[in-house]
């Protein structure tokens, strides 16, 4: 099949490539507050601001909630506006968040993903975004620098197509600050797939209410609509999923299948990590065991029947970088419940503890070899000696 688009090879990390891909987009506001390990975006989109490679009204505000409140106004009026976070300025937007679910807004927001303190930490888990995944914004996570930049350009017409908001997840410091190469599109290309911003001079004589105040009668109702926008719009991210494929060839899905189609045991888990996973699997694949891995890229919403179509009896082992706080399972691990025939839960690598790639060996050799002796959760690499 022939591409549509010529590509150009470059050297980013994760971070720059949300602000490359946004400098391609060239959205009107670009509101923000600086944390580590978000602000290298900030400080990469800054530049093309100074440089006069784009348009936008970058607004350098005084907190979080502040910089995704300017976005809400824009975003209310007709803007394209867009902002990057983490961690616990991701916590600190929290009201204006659900705000904007609630309003049924189009919006990109970044995040790389960050532990939340006490204890301050500033290195990866999902503990953040798992925080607000049932907010009703759209959250799609990322395992590399390419998926990274591919994801924000889908993203924005996304956003704008089902008019609800969307998260685009990276773990922090392994893809924010990982240099990778990567394929970026030509800017007119760019423009021409996300399309023309949108109109904002008829919307200065419109008389219009946002927010209003709604009670038992109504209020059920909206939470209702909110919803099923999220259902609906499985089906329009898949659309523009395979227009994006058409452009340039890279195929992306509601989730990752890898070697999944006849293995007895599926390892689920998001972001980087999965890539460890991945050779793990292709290790013991050799030695005849049937193992793969299932990435889900979007965690909202699920497609919940792909999934457990996908996952039908399999025993599914979810690795999830978030800890259990009063639950039976963790966070991702009770999004797959009854999903397939034995389900099992490993935490791993909170705070940014390391994970490699004998680490994911290892994993799959346990349940391999002694999945019967395994107990439901266990928290691996646990250092017993500081507890």
């Amino acid at each position: 099949m022939m591409f549509m688009t010529k590509q150009e090879k470059i050297l980013l990390t994760g971070g720059e490539a949300v602000a490359y891909a946004v400098m391609q987009i060239d959205p009107e506001v670009v509101a923000a507050y600086p944390i580590t390990p978000q602000t290298s975006i900030i400080e990469t989109y800054a530049k093309y601001v100074s440089d006069g490679k784009v348009n936008s009204e970058m607004i350098l505000a005084e907190s979080e909630h502040s910089a995704l409140s300017a976005c809400l106004g824009a975003s209310a009026f007709g803007a394209r506006a867009f902002t990057a976070t983490s961690s616990q300025g991701l916590l600190y937007m929290n009201e204006i968040i659900y705000h904007f679910s609630g309003l049924q807004l189009p919006m990109v927001m970044a995040v790389g993903n960050r532990a939340i303190g006490a204890p301050i930490n500033i290195h990866c888990d999902h503990s953040d975004s798992f925080t607000v995944k049932d907010s009703g914004w759209i959250q799609v996570y990322c395992e590399n620098v390419q998926e990274v930049y591919d994801t924000i350009l889908m993203a924005q017409k996304i956003t704008e197509k089902v008019s609800m908001p969307i998260m685009v997840m990276q773990d922090g410091f392994y893809t924010t600050h990982s240099l990778q190469p990567i394929f970026v599109l030509p800017k007119d290309d760019v423009k021409e797939f996300v399309g023309e911003k949108l109109k904002t001079e008829n919307l200065s004589n419109t008389k219009m209410t946002m927010g209003e105040f709604l009670l038992q009668d109504s209020y059920f109702e909206t939470r209702y609509q909110m919803g099923k926008a999220l259902e609906d719009s499985l089906d329009i991210i898949k659309e523009i999923h395979n227009e994006f494929y058409d452009l340039i060839g890279r195929k992306y899905d509601l989730f990752e299948s890898y070697l999944t189609s006849d293995a007895e045991i599926v390892f689920v888990l998001l972001s980087s990590s999965a890539q460890l996973l991945k050779e793990a699997c292709d290790y013991y694949r050799e030695k005849g065991k049937k193992v793969g891995v299932l990435r889900p890229r979007f965690l909202r919403p699920l497609p919940c029947e792909e999934l457990k179509k996908e996952l039908k009896d399999k025993i599914v082992v979810v690795l999830d970088r978030n800890g259990i706080y009063g639950s039976e399972y963790s966070t991702l691990a009770n999004e797959f419940k009854g999903y397939g025939k034995e389900l099992f839960n490993v935490i791993y690598g909170l705070g940014g503890r390391d994970f490699t790639l004998n680490d994911a060996k290892k994993i799959v050799e346990l349940f391999i070899n002694s999945k019967d002796k395994q107990p439901k959760v266990q928290y691996y690499g646990l250092r017993n000696d500081i507890l």
